[in-house]
Parts: C-alpha cells; structure tokens; sequence
C-alpha cells in the first residue's frame, strides 16, 4: 500500500526541493524512512494576498513498519491511498473487417486514435482541414490582414479548435481514465507537471508540438490521417453504418467515431438530413473582456514578489442572480483572437501562450441560454441563434473581421461607443468600436449588465477600472447534442456510429473531449477484434 499525505503546504516563495524536508517533519520520521515520493495533487492557496503558499498531496512509500506505525499514529491528512485501475480491456470477439475512421482531430479524435492505435486497431483519421505545420501560417496570415480560409482557420485543422484556445488543461472529472489522459499529455509534451497541477496550462505555442506528437505516435502504430478530407455523408445499410462519404471518396467502414467539433455547422445538417437523431442543448454565450494584465497582478498579489515567482495573474469569478454571469477561459497575458468557422460571420475566443507575455488579461463573461429561448423547436435552432448574432458582429467589424469593442462603463450605462475613440486591445487584426448589446440575445445583455457591477464589486471596484469588452463569444459549448446509448456511445438506428466530444454534445474543453473520445473507442475495443 502507499501512504497519502493531503495538505502540505510550502510557501510559493520556498523552492520545491524542499518539499522532502516538509514531508518527513510532517511524518515525524526520518529521512531514510522515507522510500520514494510523487507529488499527486498541487494547487496554489491565495486566500491571503500577502501569505501565498502551494497546497500539495503527496503519495509516499515507506517500509510496512513505517507504514504501520503512521496509520495507528492518526496523523490529520495522512491515510491509506490505492491508485483507481484504470479499465484496459482486451480486444473482444467480433471481427472488425475494416479500419475504425475517426472524423476530426481535435481532443476527442486524437485520444480515441490513440488508444484505437494502441490496441492495434491502425485507425483512419480523417480531418476537413490542414496539418498543424500549415495551420500557424495560415493563421499568421489572416491576422495581418489576409483572406479568410473556411478550412484552414483557428476552428479547423490538426488538433481542432483546442490548438489555439490557450492550452488550459483544466477538468471537473476525477478517476483512472481522466488520469489517464492527463499521463498522454505529460508524455507528449514533455511537461510532468500537467499530471498533478491544479490547473495545468501548456500555452497556444506548445499545443501544436503536442498534436503533432501525437499524430507521429498514432502512424508508427499502424494509424493514418487524412488531411483535407470532409466528411460529406454516411451510407447506411439497414440501420447499420457501411462506409464514410467524404470529398476524397468513399471509405468502406462499419465504425465511426464522430469528433466533428462545435463547430462544424455544415456537417450537423447533414446528420440532421440522414435522420441522426439530435437535440437543443442549452450552451454558453456572451462576451470578452480585457484589461491591462498589471492591473489584475496587483490586485491578486500583495507583494511585488509573487509575479517574479508565479508570473501573469489570472482569476475566476461569478455572479449570482436571476441568471448568473461567470468567467470562463480565463487568459493571463493573452490575446484575444477570431473564431471564425464561416464567411460573414465572426465572433471571438482567447488565448495565451506559455509566457503570458503580452501586456492584457482576457477572460469570457458567459451566460448560459436554454433550449426555450432559442426561438424555434429544430434541432439545430441554436445554430442558427449563433449564426444571426455573428452576422451582426460580422457588419459592426465593417466586413473586414475587425473586433467590435466597447469600454465596459459604457455598456453597463447603455451609452454608445464613441465611433473615433481607439480603445487597447490584444486582438490582432483590429478593433472597432461598436455597440455590443446589439451582438447578443437581450436576456445574455440584461445578465452581463447586471452581473459585471456585482463582479468588479467582489474586486473592491479593481475589476472594471480600464476594462473593455469585445465579442461576441458565442462558442461556449455546442447548441447540440447527438444522441448516443450510455453503455455502447453509439447512436440508436445508426450502429457503429460513435458521436463524442464538444461537437456530439458531451464534452467543454480539451481534457474533458479527450477522456469522452478514450471511453467510446474502448467501448469499440470492448466489442470488436482488429482487422488483420
């Protein structure tokens, strides 16, 4: 057995080497009592401004007498720890004539290659956009001015969306396979600590290097991608799946995990046209707001040490009312930047990079809105709830991509922007000034409006000193769910086909795609034999 040591606490300005010296006074044994140790669990306690400390959980192995004599000494926060198992299962019996295909590459697609890839199953990986490596200069391109590209964009290529939104890791999950996942991404990135951090954060620089690990892993094991290849259609043959439709040709099949994305509007009308079955799914929306990233590091550090120490402060807030208003996606010294997945349409995200190098804070100001309020009982209403708010967007930014932007006192008063006023902003491509209580839903504006005074409140009035506000931000999570049984993740009336991640509804966020796209291909490993 191994012992667990919770709450130990080492100041932030201490160096961690000396954690083994806390742990063994905290023991009250010596040193060579001691085995081996591994941090399980680190978060950083800020309660007090000026008294920051790391909070760890440590797992500890000791001799059986050691071992004994601490559980029988009661000692507060030390008990008995036994890693949960992680469910591996073996290949089952049904042959499998063909290669599993994967749509997409994001988070969901990637994990569920891999573990495919891992069981010798060599999947298919097939993605409407372009690799990673011509993804960067496409990017660069449109931020200085340049053409949009429908498939080649922040939204879609290799890794999906998750690419370039920041690289936070952070996850409401807990147990083996969210573990799991988690030991991938330290081994693919090369970054140990992502395993036990409380909110572990790669940046938007090193994330392509973690999907093209992943993707050169996935072909050493028999797996293949497809770049440039869209998903156009299913055939489906008595209710089961026979082959993917796609712009490259037909591929025969009888699995597909769908890991299509939020944003792959054109491919959820196609599935509403095959009769899959999907739902409204009630989503978040709203807005960015931005501030100078010094003004947010004073007022979460009381001393001029901690940002040496720790680096660009970041926060979390909500508000609580008839509809609360919370911070989501927060991005210390980040940028804000397009999520674009359609012409004439626009709308925003953030990111930061590992340095937290640029001289603004960015977080989402999101409102969750529900089916009811979508104005239409289709399922694809919120769609098309998101598309008309974007189009607007879209003509305040003069048909040039530019990001409407307000001073955050003039849309809680409902004053109107001044049209001549250059406000700061990390957006790249340029801002413009616009009224942005007309690029959201009423009941999203009457939320945020009420919501921001009693945020900047919590903050003793330092939140909304130089803030501005930018949007929309309408890609919180997916307006849609596809339905799926719990037990197989397959859609009923479409056997082998496995919706998962943020665009099958299931999912927010890069960990939490990752760990639905592992459970549904184990689900097809639990099933089928591998093809020869």
């Amino acid at each position: 057995m191994t012992i667990r040591v919770s709450n130990l606490k080492l100041p932030v300005e201490l160096p961690e080497a000396e954690l083994g010296e806390r742990l063994v006074a905290a023991l009250e044994v010596r040193e060579t009592d001691i085995s081996n140790w591994r941090i399980l669990r680190k978060s950083l306690d800020a309660r007090s401004r000026v008294e920051l400390h790391f909070v760890y959980s440590i797992a500890v192995e000791t001799p059986p007498e050691v071992e004994a004599s601490l559980l029988n000494r009661h000692l507060p926060g030390v008990d008995v720890w036994q890693p949960p198992a992680f469910d591996d299962p073996q290949p089952g019996t049904t042959p499998l004539n063909e290669r599993p295909v994967i749509v997409g590459s994001g988070p969901a697609g990637i994990l569920a290659g891999y573990y495919l890839a891992l069981k010798g199953f060599r999947p298919l990986i097939i993605e409407r956009g372009f690799a990673v490596k011509e993804r960067v200069p496409a990017i660069r391109r449109f931020d200085s001015g340049g053409q949009f590209e429908p498939q080649n964009n922040y939204l879609f290529g290799e890794g999906g969306a998750g690419t370039f939104s920041d690289g936070k890791l952070t996850c409401r999950l807990t147990g083996p396979d969210v573990d799991w996942v988690f030991q991938q991404f330290a081994e693919f990135s090369g970054k140990p600590h992502v395993v036990y951090e409380n909110r572990p954060h790669l940046g938007s620089n090193r994330l392509p290097m973690v999907v093209r690990n992943f993707r050169r892993r996935i072909e050493e094991l028999g797996g293949e991608y497809r770049f440039e290849c869209q998903l156009e259609g299913l055939e489906i043959v008595d209710g089961q799946i026979r082959a993917a439709l796609t712009s490259s040709g037909r591929i025969e099949t009888s699995t597909v995990i769908l890991g299509i994305g939020h944003s792959a509007r054109d491919t959820y009308q196609m599935l509403y046209n095959l009769g899959v079955p999907m739902e409204r799914k009630a989503f978040q929306l709203g807005l960015r707001i931005e501030q100078p990233q010094d003004q947010v590091n004073r007022h979460k550090y009381g001393k001029p040490e901690y940002e040496q120490i720790l680096g660009a402060a970041d926060y979390t807030l909500n508000a609580k009312g008839s509809r609360d208003l919370y911070t989501f996606c927060m991005c210390a010294g980040g940028l804000v930047i397009p999520s674009i997945s359609e012409p004439g349409m626009f709308c925003t995200n953030g990111m930061s990079n590992s340095r937290h190098d640029t001289p603004f804070a960015n977080s989402g100001l999101m409102v969750t809105i529900n089916p009811n309020e979508f104005g239409s009982e289709h399922p694809l209403a919120g769609v098309e709830l998101q598309r008309r708010f974007e189009a607007v967007a879209y003509e305040l930014g003069r048909g040039e991509y530019l990001c409407p932007i307000q001073r955050a006192s003039d849309f809680i008063a409902k004053r109107g922007p001044n049209p001549v006023e250059h406000l700061p902003s990390s957006y790249p491509r340029g801002t413009v000034p616009g009224d942005l209580a007309s690029v959201l839903p009423p009941v999203v504006v009457d939320a945020i409006r009420r919501g921001l005074p009693i945020m900047d409140k919590k903050w003793r009035g330092d939140f909304l000193k130089h803030a501005t506000l930018v949007g929309p931000e309408m890609r919180g999570s997916s307006p849609v769910r596809i339905e799926r049984d719990r037990q197989t993740f397959q859609t009923p009336g479409f056997a082998g086909l496995y919706p998962v991640g943020e665009g099958a509804g299931y999912a927010g966020g890069i960990i939490t795609a990752a760990v639905d796209g592992l459970r549904a291909a184990r689900e097809l490993v639990r099933q089928y034999q591998p093809a020869s």
